[in-house]
């Protein structure tokens, strides 16, 4: 075989291999597939992405709804989790592959910088405004991890109902469940971004988070949540 066919038969394999590993052991930057806004002002709530589609699954963390705004997803090391609403007072968890978002955030990260959060660092609000200052160095946006106990925590799961035509935010959350958590040890994907604002976070916030229990039997996207103090840490992207 000489170079040129020898160039042939193996670049196209060289190629994919130099991508994937760029994207694996490169930049930490989260990636934002569709708009929020999209979903609940334009009804798109279709699936824009596949996630079994997403390559390199190892050190993949991710969050977003399911299409048509059945449950919620969320990646952790490569494990998706997809949760649907039973009942008002229940939930299904289960591990999936093949499912569509109509909006999402992943990245690949496997390198975190630990930091235990300060004690006087209890709601989501006093995290973001800490969160922000921390992290003014790095690009933005991101993805964070936090891991510890929680006291309490109020998350939903979304759940419109088929055939809804969504014109609105209050069309898009119909069917919306709201769970309460209570001294749970929990893990939480998080995405940060100054510049994403109802794109993929609501429109006075900066943060998208959700929230899955160490059990695995709960999960949804996080609306409000009492950290215990000295029982938290943050995991942040390593530069």
């Amino acid at each position: 075989m000489n170079l040129k066919t020898t160039l042939l038969v193996f670049w196209p394999l060289l190629l994919s291999v130099c991508q994937l590993r760029a994207q694996q052991a490169g930049s930490y930057e989260a990636v934002v597939v569709g708009a929020m806004r999209d979903a609940m002002w334009k009804g798109q709530v279709y699936g824009r992405i596949s996630l079994d589609t997403i390559t390199g699954r190892q050190h993949l963390y991710g969050l977003g709804p399911v299409e048509y705004l059945a449950g919620e997803l969320m990646i952790m090391d490569g494990q998706c989790y997809r949760s649907t609403v039973v009942t008002d007072s229940t939930m299904r968890v289960e591990e999936v592959q093949q499912v569509k978002a109509p909006f999402f955030a992943y990245t690949h990260i496997d390198n975190w910088t630990a930091h235990d959060l300060p004690g006087g660092i209890r709601d989501i609000a006093q995290f973001e405004t800490y969160l922000d200052s921390l992290t003014k160095n790095l690009k933005r946006p991101f993805m964070f991890r936090l891991s510890g106990m929680v006291e309490a925590a109020a998350i939903h799961i979304v759940n419109m109902p088929k055939g809804t035509v969504v014109r609105s935010p209050n069309d898009a959350h119909k069917g919306k469940t709201d769970y309460r958590l209570a001294d749970e040890q929990s893990d939480i994907v998080g995405f940060f971004s100054t510049a994403h604002q109802t794109i993929f976070t609501h429109h006075d916030t900066f943060l998208h988070m959700h929230l899955i229990t160490a059990d695995r039997q709960k999960m949804g996207h996080l609306d409000e949540v009492l950290f215990r103090p000295g029982a938290v840490k943050l995991y942040l992207p390593a530069e």
